[in-house]
């Protein structure tokens, strides 16, 4: 998961780089057709096998997953590096809100004090009474929730489908949404990119954070959740630090207390989850 953070993290500042000359939705694009292209050699080296029962399930996690990373991805071009990552990372809240409704697992009093500080935190970081608020933060929440979605599934098929077939689906997946869009709407236009240097970025952003997606489903498969969702937390100092590199600003008292509530949060819903998956 600590790997994971890292790649991830990285991944963030190379998207937020190349937003400056491409469309958030093209980076989505050529970053899963990469990707796409590396599960299948992996798959092609290495048989696995296909279970047809839960096809629906592993369709609905590449869903929300392409979802949460075309919202992500967007929010990154749009606010601080940190504070979209900060957004995205309230996904373990709306995971425990799920569970609640889905699952009918129950809520402790911790766990509902947690929510609360965690939302507390969301609240900070959006400055809704200020003039930083903005949809890109909204969106930026909502990215969460889709991830949120993107990992109850994961829990669902995790023994199942190998970790692989469960990258692939929403990197598939993740293809067809831009192409949809560009064929259905004129929000964004394709274009043709002759700098080598763009192309070279892709396709190391395509690698790193296929290795993220990789190492993330390792984590939440085979080891404690408690855990995992705790360590999890080590990609937002992360992403400030690349983003501060960038040349986003440090931030300020009321979203740094925001993103320590947040993270705070966070870590007592993990801390709440069950011992195994």
């Amino acid at each position: 998961m600590l790997t994971s953070s890292v790649l991830g993290a990285l991944n963030g500042a190379v998207a937020k780089y190349l937003s400056a000359s491409m469309d958030p939705l093209e980076i989505v694009f050529y970053r899963n057709l990469l990707g796409v292209f590396i599960i299948l050699f992996t798959l092609k080296k290495f048989n696995v096998a296909f279970d047809k029962s839960k096809v629906h399930l592993l369709l609905l996690r590449g869903l929300f997953g392409a979802l949460a990373m075309a919202l992500f991805f967007y929010t990154i071009a749009t606010i601080p590096l940190g504070e979209a990552v900060v957004l995205n990372r309230t996904s373990p809240f709306f995971v425990t809100i799920l569970a609640y409704y889905l699952m009918k697992e129950s809520i402790s009093l911790k766990t509902f004090f947690a929510l609360i500080i965690g939302f507390i935190g969301i609240i900070l970081v959006m400055k809704p009474f200020g003039i930083e608020f903005s949809f890109e933060h909204v969106l930026g929440v909502m990215g969460g929730f889709f991830a949120a979605c993107a990992y109850a599934t994961i829990k669902r098929i995790k023994d199942i489908y190998d970790a692989r077939l469960i990258m692939l689906s929403f990197m598939g997946v993740g293809m067809f949404i831009p192409l949809i869009l560009y064929f259905t709407t004129n929000i964004f236009e394709f274009k043709l990119y002759t700098d080598p240097i763009i192309w070279a970025l892709i396709g190391f952003m395509a690698i790193i954070s296929t290795g993220s997606q990789w190492f993330i489903t390792r984590a939440y498969s085979v080891s404690k959740a408690s855990i995992i969702g705790v360590v999890s937390y080590t990609n937002i100092p992360f992403s400030i630090g690349f983003g501060i590199i960038l040349g986003d600003a440090f931030p300020d008292l009321t979203t740094f207390i925001g993103i320590l509530l947040v993270i705070f949060g966070g870590i007592l819903v993990s801390s709440n989850f069950p011992k195994k998956q």
